[in-house]
């Protein structure tokens, strides 16, 4: 079994959050990149999207968002029709870690898929005040998986 989505499929999620998903749109949200049991998605830095706080930083419901969503695409190419079924989030829990000052990056990667409910792993990067790349929250999500 082979870890590679069918030509294409990256281009189309990118053109989802693009074109068709306001709220990721407006975030600028990036697919960095894509295979059948994992994902990972970007957000850069915005002062739109920071606290009022010395130095800045992200909002974390940026990062919950960001995870959310990249532990649902995560599974979308284990549903029987990836294109016509649906994913929805049935639970999320984000540990944040620390504060997050820079660019963020999710990385969700399939714990089970299973005909209804599936669960992604979630880990989000940025930097942070110091200047360094570190994990700035982690998380778990279950999802109700639509076979349609």
């Amino acid at each position: 079994m082979t870890d590679e989505l069918p030509s294409g499929a990256k281009e189309m999620v990118e053109y989802y959050i693009e074109e068709e998903h306001g709220y990721l749109s407006w975030l600028n949200v990036s697919v960095e990149d894509f295979n059948k049991n994992s994902i990972t998605l970007a957000v850069p830095y915005d002062e739109k999207l920071t606290n009022t706080t010395e130095p800045p930083t992200i909002h974390g419901g940026i990062a919950a968002t960001l995870a959310d969503t990249a532990g649902g695409l995560a599974l979308r190419p284990s549903l029987a029709d990836p294109l016509n079924g649906g994913v929805a989030t049935i639970n999320l829990n984000i540990n944040y870690l620390r504060r997050a000052s820079g660019d963020l990056k999710a990385h969700a990667a399939v714990i089970r898929a299973g005909n209804s409910v599936g669960v992604s792993e979630i880990y989000v990067d940025s930097e942070t005040p110091n200047g360094e790349t570190q994990m700035v929250a982690a998380g778990m999500g279950a999802y109700r998986l639509f076979q349609d």
